[in-house]
């Protein structure tokens, strides 16, 4: 859709999701950073699962600096990419030692291996810190093409073009809201557009109605 002011057309939706949690179901943050790293490539629901575990037997960074790589395959062997990310977690215990020590800055975040800009970007939102970029996941992947405010097929440009046109102070709720809407209203099949508070904007919606 040309020229829509999309700051203005976001509204609504940051409105309606703004106060929700993000689906991973985590106490600290020490524990969205130690899930947001294992959920890559897999399930939030399936790291909902067996977080308590793992949680209960290393409550903190320090906690788990003192493990080996061989003491984590019972809590997260079945994660995708288990050795990677038990690699990944265990240097960032090592190295940031203690929970205070964790960073709220998108190049320190990003400086910690496993944690690329969507990780950063989420775990910024959680910790209600200045955004400095806007969440894309898969949800946001397929449906701001269809909003029709980028059609980017990458996370980084389709985050950089998405940058372009909203104003910063939304960048921290949007992401997560276009992610939101994808989850609940706007499925890859039968989206309910009825029920969306995007629909006079989306261009994927005006097409199905034409």
């Amino acid at each position: 859709m040309q020229n829509t002011d999309w700051g203005q057309a976001l509204k609504p939706l940051i409105a309606q999701y703004k106060d929700k949690k993000h689906p991973l179901d985590y106490q600290n943050l020490y524990q969205l950073l130690i899930m947001v790293i294992l959920s890559a490539q897999d399930s939030d629901a399936h790291i909902n699962k067996l977080a308590p575990a793992l949680f209960e037997k290393y409550p903190n960074l320090k906690a788990l600096a003192k493990a080996e790589p061989q003491d984590l395959e019972p809590y997260i062997g079945k994660v995708r990419n288990s050795n990677t990310k038990t690699d990944w977690i265990l240097g960032i215990a090592r190295e940031l030692k203690d929970d205070q020590n964790i960073p709220t800055t998108m190049t320190e975040l990003t400086a910690l291996k496993g944690v690329g800009r969507k990780s950063a970007n989420v775990i910024m939102r959680e910790a209600e810190v200045k955004a400095e970029g806007i969440m894309c996941d898969l949800h946001v992947l397929r449906v701001v093409p269809r909003l029709g405010i980028s059609q980017a097929k990458t996370g980084e440009k389709m985050e950089k073009e998405m940058m372009a046109v909203i104003p910063q102070d939304l960048w921290g709720e949007t992401g997560m809201a276009i992610s939101f809407l994808g989850r609940e209203i706007c499925r890859p099949t039968s989206p309910k557009h009825e029920q969306c508070v995007m629909n006079k904007f989306c261009d994927y919606c005006q097409q199905q109605n034409s």
